[in-house]
């Protein structure tokens, strides 16, 4: 397996449906054995990119160059790419062996050869006693797992994966990132994976890439975009939800301004927390970054409750705990603590 840091490399790439611009001169390296998830909402140039790698688009300018080898203009059938889609796109009418088998049999694979391989990458999506049943017999996510052994049994250098469990239930949903997961680190293949879920990406990846109007916001680990997010665009995304402007000790909200001291920082920027690092309590309080507020909405979320206020610095999520008394129209206090904000 080529190890370099290079084994997907996007140089400038810039993509386009008819005039209109959809991806702009992205730089991209995926290192050999990596899960990249390619992150960001609807129409921000994700599946765009992922069709331009398989060979479905052909780009404005810039390369595509897989392993060493610029595959830019290489037709798609010779890219030796695999392809997992929403929709599986499972022949109805073979069987779960055949339809994994269905590749081979096109490359005219000797049959011992063919069993094995079939074999092996059925026992590795762990269907095995499963070969003999139609997709319409199979759930949903057993045909996931079908049509993730078709890709992957013809041990392609690069397998792309474009939404493949948004057809799933959440329960399916959550199982099947662990089975991909599992997969991916047993067989070390490089996968390149488009979702619009951050749980999704955050729980597969070993690197996120957060896009937005076709270009990257940001590209780190997990654990950095979660927690480091680089933009502000990038913090709403990942659920920072309090985003204020923070400059010279005072935090700018959309209806007004508190003082909040910062040690260290620069004169300038912005400050975000998640609505669970903002507890939600009794007024009378007198601590730094208390905020005097009160409730707008409630929503119950199993092990919470998180509010919606209205502050004196403008609109505000906060969270409590399941027993707090707080309903629509209370007076509250929240607490916005600057150890527990993100810094942009």
């Amino acid at each position: 397996m080529n190890t370099d840091a290079d084994y997907l490399v996007l140089d400038k790439l810039s993509l386009a449906y008819g005039k209109a611009a959809a991806v702009h001169a992205l730089d991209l390296s995926v290192p050999a054995g990596q899960l990249v998830s390619l992150l960001g909402p609807s129409g921000c140039g994700k599946t765009t990119t992922m069709r331009a790698v398989a060979g479905l688009l052909p780009p404005v300018s810039g390369r595509i160059v897989l392993a060493g080898q610029d595959i830019t203009r290489t037709p798609a059938h010779q890219r030796d790419i695999g392809l997992v889609f929403q929709s599986y796109a499972l022949f109805p009418h073979l069987s779960a062996y055949e339809n994994v088998a269905f590749g081979l049999r096109l490359r005219k694979v000797p049959a011992a050869e063919l069993q094995a391989r079939v074999d092996a990458a059925i026992a590795s999506v762990g269907l095995t006693g499963f070969e003999a049943r139609l997709p319409a017999n199979l759930s949903g996510g057993q045909q996931q797992r079908v049509a993730v052994a078709r890709a992957i049994v013809l041990r392609p250098r690069l397998l792309l994966l474009d939404e493949p469990l948004s057809n799933l239930d959440a329960r399916l949903r959550v199982e099947m990132r662990a089975e991909l997961r599992r997969i991916q680190r047993e067989l070390g293949i490089t996968m390149l994976y488009v979702t619009h879920d951050q749980d999704e990406a955050l729980s597969l990846s070993d690197r996120i890439v957060i896009m937005r109007a076709g270009r990257i916001e940001q590209d780190a680990t997990p654990d950095a975009v979660y927690h480091r997010p680089a933009t502000t665009f990038v913090a709403g995304f990942m659920g920072w939800h309090n985003l204020f402007e923070w400059r010279d000790g005072v935090l700018h909200g959309p209806a007004g301004t508190m003082p909040l001291v910062l040690a260290g920082r620069t004169p300038a920027g912005h400050l975000a927390w998640r609505p669970e690092h903002v507890p939600v309590t009794a007024r009378g309080g007198v601590e730094p970054g208390g905020l005097d507020g009160t409730v707008r909405a409630r929503s119950y979320l199993g092990e919470r409750i998180e509010y919606l206020l209205d502050t004196p610095l403008g609109a505000l999520k906060g969270c409590g705990e399941v027993s707090a008394p707080w309903q629509e129209g209370d007076a509250v206090r929240v607490l916005l603590d600057p150890r527990r904000a993100a810094f942009i």
